[in-house]
């Protein structure tokens, strides 16, 4: 049986102008945080990232939907590239909970010897992120009911289900602005600060881009690019949802209810 042969992408100029683009807003924002430069180059270097990486991806969605391009071959090398993205993501997340059991199981004297520190008024655990557990947890439903909706051929059911994903995922992203709002302790208040926002605030920028994901597939849904047997632009979405939802569970676990 012959092979069928690997998609050989077109000379592009995104991947190129993206890297360029990504290292010009890592190094604004440090000059931002450093007092060096103002907020203008960092905006607008987000602001150029946004629109390239938007042609960036509609050149892909042309070359799947509309030229068919993307065999099996593909799919199944698309599908091994993000279970790869996530592994990475996986090991970004690991270094973060290093940090935290090796501040929070042996606390340093300057803590009090205590975990939380000494004088810190922590955020309740049974308070908005159990509310934000069930939502996340609701969310991975949803998403589940929508790529079975669409195995079954029912795009109707899948896009509203998605819709559903969608919502809660913006839902869950307000509480956690509102959580932050009112919470008593700052990112520079000690080591615990420092873990709580980091490994939350990454986890929320996280949410942020998985629900950017998934509304670029419900528009794709919504214009038909879907079928039983073609939507794995949507299910690598799904993945990285689920993805999110396991990390935030951890994060209750450790941080939210143990940590507190």
């Amino acid at each position: 049986m012959r092979r069928t042969a690997p998609h050989l992408v077109e000379v592009s100029p995104w991947p190129l102008l993206v890297g360029m683009l990504a290292l010009s807003l890592t190094v604004n924002l440090v000059m931002f945080f450093r007092g060096q430069l103002g907020w203008l180059g960092g905006v607008m270097s987000f602001i150029a990232l946004v629109f390239v990486l938007g042609q960036w991806w509609r050149d892909v969605i042309r070359e799947s939907t509309y030229m068919g391009e993307h065999s099996k071959v593909v799919v199944s090398g698309l599908k091994i590239g993000m279970v790869l993205f996530i592994l990475s993501e996986v090991m970004f997340f690991f270094g973060f909970f290093w940090a935290f059991f090796h501040a929070s199981l042996a606390p340093a004297v300057e803590l009090g010897c205590a975990w939380p520190p000494v004088g810190l008024e922590v955020i309740p655990a049974m308070g908005a992120p159990l509310l934000n557990t069930g939502i996340l947890l609701g969310s991975g439903v949803s998403v589940t009911y929508s790529h079975h909706s669409y195995l079954a051929g029912d795009g109707g059911a899948g896009n509203f289900s998605l819709l559903i994903t969608i919502i809660l995922g913006v839902l869950f992203t307000g509480i956690q602005g509102l959580e932050y709002s009112e919470a008593s302790f700052s990112i520079a208040d000690s080591v615990y600060g420092s873990t709580f926002f980091l490994m939350t605030g990454f986890h929320g920028f996280h949410v942020l881009v998985g629900s950017t994901y998934l509304l670029v597939s419900l528009i794709r849904g919504y214009l038909g690019h879907y079928s039983s047997t073609h939507h794995v632009g949507f299910e690598l979405a799904a993945w990285y949802w689920h993805f999110v939802d396991v990390v935030w569970i951890f994060l209750f676990i450790w941080v939210y209810w143990w940590g507190s």
